[in-house]
């Protein structure tokens, strides 16, 4: 049984979820913003960081949506892509640092 829990759908499901989740913090982060600020003054700090938490997380989730879609899962597949980006550049490969404790 391979399909995921978004119903055996495979990986589309999974980044139309990651999609949506972006779209509903930045909307809810602009009709935020443009309602301003409502209420008692004291509540202005706080009302402010819910706002810059929306439009963080709605970036956050768009940018795990674009990792998925062009099909980076693992933080091995970033190294590939990255090395593959060097070669086609022409630069030389990096040297790898196997001992990262001795400093």
């Amino acid at each position: 049984m391979e399909g995921g829990s978004d119903g055996g759908s495979g990986d589309g499901g999974i980044q139309w979820w990651w999609g949506g989740a972006s779209a509903a913090q930045m909307a809810l982060g602009m009709r935020s913003y443009a309602n301003g600020c409502a209420g008692d003054s004291r509540l202005m700090p706080f009302k402010a960081f819910a706002v810059a938490s929306l439009f963080v997380s709605a970036a956050a989730s768009a940018s795990v949506l674009i990792l998925q879609a062009n099909g980076i899962h693992r933080v091995e597949d970033v190294m590939d892509a990255g090395a593959n980006l060097r070669a086609k550049l022409g630069l030389p490969k990096r040297p790898q640092n196997k001992n990262m404790d001795d400093s």
